[in-house]
């Protein structure tokens, strides 16, 4: 897919990876509607429609991938980055962890993300094939805790796994509809929650990445998510990029 002239969706495109994803997409000319629980940061543009938006509410998607198209017209893709982390241990000094840390994270990280699969869908199995055989590219989030997470990351890890393992099963059964489904797996990245930490903090974090030895930059994941609308031959996959970095238990 060319993403020139498109249009996608990127939910948590206010901050972040998303909005990293954003002004990748717009440099390239593509149309896009920032999907966020917080858009008055959000400058509106010929390229640019901001809707607020709970990725856990229903109505709110909805109201979102309508919003899209009435923007500018279709749809062709979604890429996936509203997502919370609510670190804590199942028991710990407190007691036992609020059942509700659990659930909403998986109703943002998980349930969220397919949601708004499950909404786009519905518009993009009628797009014109135009001049070529896709209909539609889909990027979601999962993390490197998907796959060793740390202590405290229950709820982040389980959200973020479910991501990673459903990516294979939609990429299989979007195939007859002509479209692909994948997902990026970032390891440290430079985002608003790591900016509030201190210097010494961040470097510590930076050490532990094999190399380059530093945080990864919000421009890298959305290089990598261009080009996973780009390359038609990558479909059903979760690509880590994170420096080698293999997280320990704590």
């Amino acid at each position: 897919m060319d993403p020139s002239g498109k249009t996608f969706i990127v939910t948590g495109g206010a901050s972040g990876l998303g909005a990293a994803c954003v002004e990748q997409l717009t440099t390239i000319g593509a149309n896009v509607l920032v999907a966020d629980i917080r858009v008055e940061d959000v400058a509106s543009s010929a390229q640019v429609r901001a809707a607020q938006t709970d990725v856990a509410d229903d109505e709110s998607v909805a109201a979102a991938v309508q919003g899209a198209v009435e923007a500018f017209g279709d749809l062709h893709g979604v890429i996936n980055c509203a997502g919370i982390s609510r670190p804590g241990r199942m028991l710990g000094r407190g007691g036992l962890q609020d059942l509700a840390v659990f659930t909403q994270t998986v109703a943002i990280n998980l349930t969220g993300t397919f949601n708004v699969i499950r909404h786009a869908l519905g518009y993009m199995a009628g797009n014109d094939d135009g001049e070529g055989p896709e209909r539609g590219v889909f990027v979601n989030t999962a993390s490197a805790a998907a796959f060793d997470g740390q202590i405290g990351q229950s709820s982040y890890s389980a959200s973020k796994g479910g991501v990673a393992a459903m990516t294979l099963p939609l990429a299989r059964e979007l195939a007859r509809h002509r479209m692909r489904v994948n997902t990026i797996a970032p390891g440290i990245f430079e985002t608003p929650i790591l900016a509030s930490l201190t210097e010494q903090a961040r470097s510590s974090i930076a050490s532990q990445v094999p190399y380059p030895q530093r945080l990864g930059r919000a421009s890298e994941f959305a290089a990598l998510a261009e080009h996973l609308l780009r390359n038609e031959m990558i479909n059903g996959e979760v690509v880590r990029i994170d420096g080698a970095l293999r997280l320990g238990p704590s």
